[in-house]
């Protein structure tokens, strides 16, 4: 069975200063477009970074500052890659973890529009993990009894990987598989929107995973103590939570997300407080016309002596003259203050 494309599938690798989404960078993309009638395109971009390449990740991947100090930023190089991928679904190795959500979040940091909703993610990881769970070298050397020559290379890693799916979708050809719920099925064909579903199978919104959709495609808080609850519910209960994650250490892509769910959120709040606006406002119009005002009963003192009739004015002191002062008087100070 050969891989069956609609579109052009654009397997990606990236090397980068690091494995943190929000502050890393990519120094080295590499992608491989195969195309539906089997034909590749294969493009390779070196990347300054703007930021020190860190020596353990020099290590692991062999690019040095001094390798990419001439090279272009991101900034000047997004939107050729975007337009090179941009008919193609997208595959790599734990691409749905890393490799997508930090090419998203350096497209976002240098303003270049690249859209995912309507694309498919074969994360080949994900296929190997489930079924016999190794590294991409041992996978190489399982699927195609190869070993991978200049590894941690982009290009290679790419070429191993795309080799890989193909080895994949050969081997498990009509190879029944049963998840968690005991549920069979034959997941790994020639199909690129059915491996999407398979590689796919934590269903994340953000690709960070900082965020989920449960199985009625809700989203859910995916971490800390809101970990399990809907979106939608933590911000009734505790809306400050959006301000939190919004100025908070997270992926752009995961803030782009958590916005529109906010958005959404919001908007129904507003349409829940104007419909009921008009029914609050009739409320006490319409039982003022319907109970006939009263007037006010005059003021009723039962005492048996009390007169018929009360006065209402405050309460007065009768005011009495003044008495001139005497020698009675003068003589009553005169001792108040007298000295011991």
């Amino acid at each position: 069975m050969k891989l069956q494309l609609k579109r052009p599938l654009a397997f990606f690798d990236l090397e980068t200063t690091g494995t943190n989404i929000g502050a890393d960078r990519i120094v080295e993309i590499s992608v491989i477009k195969l195309n539906p009638d089997g034909s590749e395109h294969v493009k390779t971009w070196r990347i300054h970074p703007g930021i020190p390449i860190p020596l353990e990740s020099s290590l692991v991947h062999g690019i040095y500052d001094e390798h990419v100090k001439d090279e272009k930023r991101f900034h000047d190089l997004g939107q050729e890659i975007a337009d090179f991928i941009h008919d193609s679904d997208l595959a790599g190795y734990n691409s749905n973890k890393f490799d997508i959500p930090m090419l998203m979040e350096e497209f976002l940091r240098a303003g270049v529009q690249f859209d995912l909703d309507q694309r498919h993610f074969v994360d080949v990881q994900n296929i190997f993990h489930q079924m016999e769970q190794r590294t991409l070298k041992a996978a190489y050397q399982f699927y195609c009894n190869k070993q991978i020559v200049n590894a941690h290379s982009a290009e290679a890693d790419t070429r191993a990987t795309m080799e890989v799916l193909l080895a994949q979708i050969e081997r498990y050809e009509n190879m029944e598989w049963e998840d968690k719920k005991g549920n069979k099925s034959i997941p790994v064909v020639g199909d690129v929107e059915a491996l999407h579903k398979f590689t796919n199978l934590s269903r994340p919104v953000d690709f960070a995973g900082r965020m989920v959709y449960n199985e009625q495609g809700e989203e859910l808080i995916n971490f800390g103590k809101h970990k399990g609850k809907r979106v939608e519910d933590v911000f009734n209960v505790e809306p400050s939570y959006y301000s939190w994650m919004m100025q908070g250490d997270f992926p752009l892509y995961t803030k782009r997300k958590l916005e529109e769910i906010y958005k959404r959120w919001n908007a129904k709040k507003v349409a829940e407080r104007q419909h009921a606006r008009p029914a609050q406002q009739a409320g006490p119009a319409n039982q003022q016309a319907q109970q006939p005002q009263t007037p006010r009963p005059a003021f009723q003192n039962n005492s048996p002596k009390s007169s018929p009739q009360i006065n209402n004015q405050p309460f007065k002191k009768k005011e009495e003259p003044a008495r001139p002062v005497d020698d009675d008087m003068l003589a009553q100070l005169a001792n108040k203050f007298k000295k011991g």
